[in-house]
């Protein structure tokens, strides 16, 4: 239970702007619903006032007249009201926005900082100086290796490639269709004696 009366409220994120804004709102709504009233109450005396006009009073019509008038000038400056408040409330949403803008730039600012300080301009000349040693030696190492190569291995290399583009195989040589001839047994069985006969003097040598 403590913990439940004693929890923090979180802050409220409307701000003093919103709150500006919402106010100078229900002012111009209020002005909205006093001028459509004025409006609807104009015609009806316009209309009231023919109507007299019809029944010969005159003086009535004419008195009836001057306070539209004098209305109608009120509806007149109602209006311009209005239009000051939209105004207003325009001018502050868009300082809003300008507000925004400005803390996006300057937490990027701040992280462009940030970003310098981890790598300077030194640490970025002498990666690239590493980077192209690193490319000077890499060129030195295919210029060995192509100068190592004779003008028949490039030769041979090139035909090789034209092949393979046209969808060709690389010639080879041709295996012989001609049967081995068989080896006669003499031949196979003279070995074979030769070194049964060389085997005991071997043994005799080791012992």
């Amino acid at each position: 239970m403590g913990n439940v009366f004693g929890r923090k409220s979180r802050p409220s994120r409307v701000t003093e702007q919103d709150k500006a804004i919402l106010q100078l709102k229900q002012q111009r709504d209020k002005l909205k619903q006093y001028q459509k009233r004025i409006s609807v109450q104009l015609e009806k005396e316009r209309l009231l006032a023919k109507q007299l006009l019809k029944d010969g009073k005159k003086q009535k019509a004419l008195l009836l007249l001057k306070k539209k008038r004098y209305q109608d000038q009120l509806l007149d400056k109602t209006e311009n009201q209005i239009s000051n408040l939209e105004r207003m409330v325009q001018d502050i949403e868009f300082m809003q926005i300008e507000m925004k803008v400005i803390e996006g730039l300057k937490v990027g600012n701040d992280c462009l900082k940030s970003m310098h300080e981890i790598m300077s301009i030194e640490d970025v000349e002498r990666i690239l100086d590493e980077t192209q040693e690193s490319i000077e030696y890499q060129r030195q190492i295919d210029e060995l290796l192509a100068g190592a190569l004779t003008q028949e291995d490039d030769d041979a290399v090139l035909a090789e490639l034209e092949a393979i583009t046209q969808g060709e195989d690389v010639a080879l040589p041709e295996v012989p269709t001609e049967p081995i001839p068989e080896v006669p047994e003499a031949a196979t069985a003279e070995p074979d004696r030769r070194e049964a006969k060389n085997k005991p003097d071997r043994e005799m040598l080791a012992a």
